[in-house]
């Protein structure tokens, strides 16, 4: 059977080549007569791919000397809570930037650490914009232990094309975005990235924190939950997750021979540009849901005039191999994920059939 062309939002795609050498190594890694999956996390061999996946993050992403680079389990979702628990001291508040889903669950777990508080928030217009942050607003910021924001929204469609830039700590829910466009790291305190959407497999979360921030910790709190733990032993304080942390390390060197970030992020403009032009030519058939200047460039969200038209376009597209293309359970409608291993060519025969569908039911 021929493979799909992979829409979903995550697990996402991943590039064929790297899932081609993951087959081929998966019985007998570099003559070590074992797969992967099978070797100690202590073993000179898995050592090797473990620092050479934090060198390929720190050359491809250009990250300062002064940061530190975990690699840890639990999903973004863990992150929600052990970053108030490492960092939100009784003395302080925790501001969320609300745009979605994510950020929602993120202030949630936040609450039961400490004062977290909603800064801003776009959901009076169902998450259709990102909020911008106003001069008054910054006033409020004074007491911040950090400003927590989610840099794109894999639900409703959007993502901050500027970061705010303001003498508080900034923490970065990357997941669904990370490595996909050039990114100033020196503006970000923390970043932390599920791996399912653009970085491999599920089962490994990147974090990128400044190491100022480790003596920061608050020690009080279980070791396996302290930054500081992990920074200490190199990411190995436990057994990692070995083979999720070798696909990533493909995939790095997939972006890396591929042009890198910057040839990356050419490629996902023009995916971005072919799908939104299908849409907003559309006379008005195919609807966007994220505003103009607010738009993802890795979810395409829209909608159809009607739900029955909507459900009639998900299984012509199914039919036709166009895999994940239904909108979130939350907000229903359409969404196409666009991720760095999905190609220009899966995107152009996807704007092609939203062509054709459009005359035969408009």
């Amino acid at each position: 059977m021929e493979r799909v062309h992979n829409f979903n939002a995550g697990p996402a795609a991943l590039p064929e080549s790297v899932i081609q050498q993951a087959k081929e190594e998966l019985l007998n890694f570099q003559q070590t007569g074992m797969s992967i999956m099978e070797m100690s996390h202590r073993s000179k061999e898995y050592d090797l791919i473990h620092n050479e996946t934090k060198q390929l993050l720190l050359e491809l992403l250009s990250i300062p000397n002064d940061y530190e680079i975990l690699f840890l389990q639990g999903g973004a979702s863990q992150q929600f809570a052990l970053i108030p628990m490492n960092f939100l001291s009784s003395n302080q508040k925790a501001y969320y930037v609300m745009t979605g889903s994510w950020s929602e669950k993120a202030l949630k777990e936040a609450k039961k650490i400490g004062q977290a508080v909603e800064f801003l928030s776009s959901k009076e217009d169902l998450y259709r914009y990102i909020p911008t942050i106003e001069d008054k607003k910054v006033k409020q910021l004074e007491d911040a232990a950090y400003l927590h924001l989610t840099s794109n929204n894999t639900i409703y469609g959007t993502q901050w094309n500027q970061f705010p830039n303001y003498k508080v700590p900034l923490f970065a829910d990357m997941s669904s975005d990370i490595m996909s466009r050039e990114i100033k790291i020196e503006q970000f305190d923390f970043i932390y990235a599920g791996a399912q959407k653009n970085l491999g497999p599920a089962g490994v979360t990147v974090v990128i924190m400044k190491k100022s921030l480790i003596e920061q910790c608050n020690r009080s709190i279980p070791a396996i939950f302290q930054y500081k733990t992990h920074a200490n032993k190199n990411s190995l304080y436990n057994t990692p997750p070995t083979f999720s942390i070798y696909m990533l390390s493909l995939v790095l060197e997939w972006i890396k021979q591929n042009g890198g970030i910057q040839q990356v992020e050419t490629i996902n403009n023009q995916k971005a540009k072919l799908l939104y032009d299908t849409i907003d030519n559309s006379q008005g058939f195919y609807t966007a849901h994220a505003l103009k200047d607010s738009r993802s460039k890795m979810n395409v969200t829209f909608t159809l005039k009607d739900e029955h038209l909507t459900n009639l376009f998900l299984k012509e597209a199914k039919e036709h191999q166009f895999i994940g293309l239904n909108g979130h359970r939350s907000i229903g409608g359409c969404r196409a994920s666009i991720y760095n291993a999905v190609s220009l060519n899966s995107v152009q025969q996807l704007s092609q059939f939203m062509h054709n569908f459009q005359k035969r039911y408009e």
